[in-house]
């Protein structure tokens, strides 16, 4: 059975209030750390 994690993106900007998933760095079922990154945003 596969394990879900909540994740929390951290603020980009004071004047930016949205972004898009540009890259997946991570694929499902690999296993990641804490503060490692899983992905790369497009604002």
């Amino acid at each position: 059975m596969a394990k879900t994690t909540r994740v929390v993106m951290p603020q980009l900007g004071e004047s930016v209030h949205e972004g898009t998933i540009a890259k997946w760095l991570v694929k499902p079922g690999d296993k990641v750390v804490e503060f490692e990154p899983m992905l790369e945003v497009d604002t």
